[in-house]
């Protein structure tokens, strides 16, 4: 099992960050593996040799995009991008479903996934959407 809080993409021919070709913000590198885990149709994705970028913007429909200023909307998801809908009911942890809610009610759920990532029981690289770790979008105690 690979330690989930290490870099996602193994490729270094790519730039780590490219701007979204909707919102104009830069984002960071995705392997093409995380996107396949979450694209409604995967065997229909037309992938190609290029940079793959997850867009964090809660307000922008795209989730992925190429070098070449493909897009991957909201829409096209069959995984629902937590971060995308900003509810108290969205996921912050992919692997052990925790939800915003409950991260913020419960130190005890941060804490937990500590454990798991130090034991390397985790998943995120193709669990969760962005492909990195969860820890960085729990609350701050």
């Amino acid at each position: 099992m690979s330690d989930c809080c290490s870099s996602c993409c193994k490729q270094t021919s790519f730039p780590k960050k490219h701007k979204c070709p909707v919102n104009g913000k830069k984002y960071s590198l995705v392997s093409s593996s995380t996107i396949k885990h979450h694209i409604k149709d995967p065997w229909l994705w037309n992938e190609t040799s290029q940079g793959y970028y997850f867009c964090s913007d809660p307000n922008c429909e795209v989730v992925y995009f190429g070098q070449d200023n493909s897009i991957i909307k909201k829409s096209s998801m069959r995984t629902e991008v937590g971060i995308k809908e900003n509810n108290e009911n969205s996921l912050i942890c992919y692997c052990y479903g925790v939800t915003q809610k409950e991260a913020a009610e419960n130190p005890d759920t941060r804490n937990f996934i500590i454990k798991e990532t130090q034991q390397q029981n985790c998943a995120c690289e193709s669990r969760n959407p962005s492909g990195k770790c969860c820890l960085s979008d729990f609350p701050k105690q």
